[in-house]
Formats: C-alpha cells, structure tokens, sequence
C-alpha cells in the first residue's frame, strides 16, 4: 500500500529550483568563497557528499548541516538532545531499517502520523521504505547526524545487550527437583514480559526492579541512580501470571500467597553471568515483587584511589587499615556503596601474607585469594555463627558484610581487640551517630572504645549530566543555606535531554566522612552524638555535607542534589 506524506509537510522534490548547499550556506554567512571552493576541490577527489565534506574540513558543525538542510527542504528540524521520544513509537521500526536508513521514529501524532528523525532528507527512496516498513503516514524531520548515531544506539540498547537467558532458583539448589524449574513455557506471554522488563531495566543501568500491584494494574518502576521511575504498566489480567514467572526463576513456593518469601535468580546476559536477588511481599491488591539486580561480581572490587574520595578522607581510611588490628566500619542507607568501599580496603589488604575470610549475604564481589562465605540462615548459617566457626580458623582479616543483631556486634568488637582487622557495615545515619547505634544494639562502651579504629559513612549523589548541565549564578540566600561564604562564581544545576533520559543526572559520585576513633572521641565514647560529632569537626572531619558542597562547587552535581541526599545537617 502506497501512503502519500501529509499534505502540510510535503517531500522534497529534486530541481525545485533549491538553492545548491554550498551558495545557500555562503547566503547564511555560514561558508566562506575560499572554503566552499577548498571543499568542492576535496569533494571531486573524495566523491563524498558536500555535507559530510565540509564536516570533515571542519568548515560547518553536524548540528549546523542539519539546521541548514531542514530549512533548504522546508522540514522542520528536531534537536534530539532535548527532544523526549515515544519508546513505543521506536518499536515500530526493526532496528535494521533504523541503522541502513539512518532514521528513528521519535513520536507518534494524534492522528496516527509517525514522526521520523533522518539525516538526509534528499534520500526519497529511503522515506518510501520507512512508509512502507511503518504501514501508516510518516512525517519526516531532519537531525543533527551525530545525535542521531547516538539516539538509535540508546534506543535499541535493550537489543544490544542481547537476549535475557533465565535459571530458575532452583538450578542454584542442588535438593530442588529439576521438574520445577520451569513450568511456563518459553514463548508464554509472561516470560516474554520478565525478560524484556529485566532486557530494558539493564540498559537503564537500574539497581531494582519493582513490580508494584495496584487496583487495575501492575506497574513496573525502576530504581536508577538511586530515584525510581515508573518503566511500564502490565495488564490486571497478566498479574498472576508475571508474578508466577517470577516465583519460579526465583525457586520459591507459588502456591504460597500470604507470607514473604526471598528467592535467587541467575540470568545470563549477552553471554555474562549476573545475579538477581527477589523479595516477594503481600500486598493490599495482590503479591509485590522486587528484584535486586547484583552487577558488581562481574566488575570485580575498585581499588581505593577509585573511590573518588578527598585526599583528607582517603589518609584516614588508609591509616585505620594500615593497623594490624580494631574495626573498621562502614555506614550508610541500603545502596550507598558501603561494601564497595570495604572492598577496595580488601583490595589493599589482600597479599600471601594475610588470612582473608568473608561473611556475607549476597557475597557481592569475587576475590581471589580470599575465604569467601555466604550466609544460610535455613541452614543455621548466620553472621553470629559462622562469625564463631571463622575465628577458629586463623584469620588476620575478617570481612563480615553487615552488624545486625547484638550477638553479631559483640562477637565482631571482640575480635577488633584480639589481633583481627575486622570490617563490616551498619546503618546509620553518620559516622557520629553509628556509636550510639552500636551502643543501642547492646555492645558495652568499654568494648567499642579499644576496638573501633575508624567509621566512614557515606551517600551516592547524582551526577549532573555533563551534555545539558546548565550554568547559572546562585542566590545569596542559596548560599547562605549551605554556608557558602565566598562566592564561587557559577554553579550547574540540572536540565535533562536524551542522553540522560531528561533527568538531568547520568550515573553517581561518593560523599564520604570519615572519623578516626583516637584521642578525645575515644574518650567520648560513652558521650551523646552531639558531642562526638563537636569532637570529630574538632579534629578535622570533613562532612558529608561539606564533602557534597565541594562536588557542586566542581560542576559535578548540584547543591539541590546534595541537599536531598544530605538534608539540612548529619550528626
């Protein structure tokens, strides 16, 4: 079926008496005489068109071609930097006809209409095939070339990554019947929707995956850069069985419908293992599902000067894990970085001449040369007991992953003061605060005041997106807010375009603080929050808050940012 373009966006037609592209750019003021004759000498030589010539002088930019060629054929030209895509208009195209016509369908119009993003638009033959390959009206807008490479690869990423082989939970269980692994078959429609939320969750780089029932639909959210944004919405009616795939790739009871449930997921991704962790909870409108996406085993630790930690910040940490033995402990919400960090001391650590042992739940990064342990608390195998049965083995180094209970907290502060370098995790607040927790978990004073050698805590901030980030001069009373004294000039703040999916922010930086436990704040152990984190500033701790200010102040994120990761103060 042959469909004819809108009739208020006609297609170009050759010998229209156009302008040629090199008098219409010299009538823009935009080429030079010399330069158009320099790139008509280069274009008889090369046989490339004079677009991609003038480009390769650097006589015009790509973003200035495509100004210019969309006002020479009367289209309108589209700047996909800021310009926010219907994914379900991208789809519609097979990401083979996107790349050999270089177009993108970037919307869809009231009347069905699809917009088409192309790089040239003298190519007629190729704006037939895409109406055709579409099936409807196409309206053809012209873009600048580059973006264009760059907007097809984000939205075929979730293609690129490859397919989404799934192993159900009980391929990790040795005493599950292999009968239950799989009881869908693998063209069913619910498989076919788990694999592509997990496919696009991935190119997204999201951390989790939430599957939140509602009353007339299954909403799919994604957590990237530690801010959830809804993915997709399922139907009612694919509810149960969504949720039932899901039991089954995680090994846990479907039939059971009223309690909580954790499970294990292994997927392999374009050939790379990866490590999926569920969470099943009963919810008002049905079962919750969320699935925790474990990407750092495949990365391996980073080292210490990976971190992105100040100079000031970074001695201390070295200097706690310089010493032969006391606790080192990490603080901070779910998703922070706090076994990251850990990590990259381990990396510091780990030589022939130390025993290393680990204790955690997941085991998060693998690394040779050490004593790795999972807990299994159906087994019996907890961080208190398996602690015990780990001291009994000769260990210098003990990684225990997180301090839940009092039995735990005990066991770890009595191994800091006999001769082991214990590290572990806790939440809380800040690194002042974490010795009142402690305190409040049951661990005597007298214990933590010889056995601590240092608490970092720590956020992760967005980063500003370094494509749209936009400069501006702060208010006084900005400054004033974040006791900004000196004026420094301009900071970022966020804007959002395509390349950051319009949030502003791609990816995350570390705010650490870092207190060494000696001197008068080992004397204060027993002392409120308030007058340890008086004795940290004292002697010098960098804040968490002051840590944040010096990234904004460096155009790497926003004081908006730091101050919803921060708040207004951290004790």
């Amino acid at each position: 079926m042959s469909v004819q373009p809108l009739p208020a966006h006609p297609a170009p037609r050759a010998g229209e008496g156009r302008p040629l592209l090199g008098g219409y750019l010299m009538r823009k003021g935009q080429l030079t005489a010399e330069g158009l004759e320099q790139a008509l000498a280069e274009q008889e030589q090369t046989g490339l068109p004079l677009g991609q010539v003038l480009i390769g002088l650097g006589l015009i930019t790509t973003s200035q071609l495509a100004e210019v060629l969309a006002e020479q054929h009367t289209l309108e030209y589209v700047d996909l930097g800021a310009f926010k895509r219907d994914e379900h208009a991208v789809t519609q195209l097979p990401e083979s006809l996107a790349r050999r016509y270089h177009a993108l369908p970037i919307a869809a119009e009231a009347d069905g209409t699809v917009v088409v993003a192309v790089a040239d638009p003298t190519n007629l033959l190729a704006h037939d095939d895409l109406r055709l390959a579409l099936g409807t009206h196409t309206r053809i807008v012209v873009a600048d070339s580059a973006l264009l490479d760059e907007t097809i690869d984000r939205a075929y990423k979730t293609q690129q990554i490859g397919s989404v082989e799934t192993f159900s939970g009980a391929a990790w269980r040795a005493n599950e019947d292999a009968d239950d692994q799989i009881s869908l078959d693998d063209t069913a429609p619910a498989i076919k929707i788990v694999n592509d939320v997990i496919a696009r969750a991935l190119a997204h780089r999201a951390s989790d995956i939430h599957f939140e029932p509602q009353a007339d639909r299954l909403v799919v959210r994604l957590r990237v850069d530690g801010v959830t944004r809804q993915l997709t919405e399922i139907e009612t009616s694919m509810q149960a069985a969504v949720l039932a795939r899901l039991k089954v790739m995680g090994g846990v009871d479907i039939a059971q419908r009223r309690t909580p449930q954790d499970g294990r997921v292994g997927i392999r991704v374009g050939g790379r293992p990866m490590d999926l962790r569920l969470a099943i909870l009963p919810t008002t409108y049905g079962e919750q599902a969320v699935l925790r996406i474990l990407q750092g085993g495949a990365k391996g630790p980073l080292g210490l000067d990976e971190l992105g930690m100040d100079h000031e910040t970074e001695t201390v940490l070295r200097r706690a894990i310089e010493r032969p033995y006391g606790a080192i402990i990490t603080v901070g919400p779910t998703g922070s970085g706090k076994t990251t960090t850990l990590y990259a001391a381990l990396e510091q650590l780990n030589d022939p001449g130390r025993v290393i042992v680990t204790i955690e739940d997941p085991v998060e990064y693998q690394m040779p040369g050490a004593g790795q342990i999972e807990i299994d608390p159906p087994a019996g195998l907890t961080f208190a007991r398996g602690l015990r049965t780990i001291l009994r083995s000769d260990p210098d180094v003990i990684l225990v992953g997180e301090i839940r209970d009092e039995e735990t907290a005990r066991i770890a502060m009595q191994a800091a003061t006999t001769g082991h370098l214990v590290l572990s995790t806790l939440h809380a607040q800040s690194a002042s605060s974490s010795i009142v927790r402690l305190k409040d978990m049951g661990v005597d004073p007298g214990l933590l005041a010889p056995s601590l050698n240092c608490i970092v805590a720590q956020r992760l901030a967005r980063r500003l997106c370094l494509k749209c980030r936009e400069a501006y001069a702060p208010r006084a009373e900005e400054l004033e807010r974040f006791g900004i004294e000196k004026t420094p000039g301009e900071l970022y703040r966020a804007v959002g375009c395509e390349a950051c999916l319009h949030t502003g922010f791609e990816g995350r930086v570390a705010l650490y603080e870092a207190m060494s436990v000696e001197g008068k704040i080992r004397r204060l152990i027993d002392a409120t929050t308030e007058e340890i984190f008086a004795a940290a500033i004292e002697q010098g701790m960098i804040t968490l808050r002051d840590s944040g200010i010096k990234l904004a102040l460096a155009g790497v994120t926003s004081l908006d940012e730091i101050h919803r990761v921060t708040g207004d103060r951290l004790l």
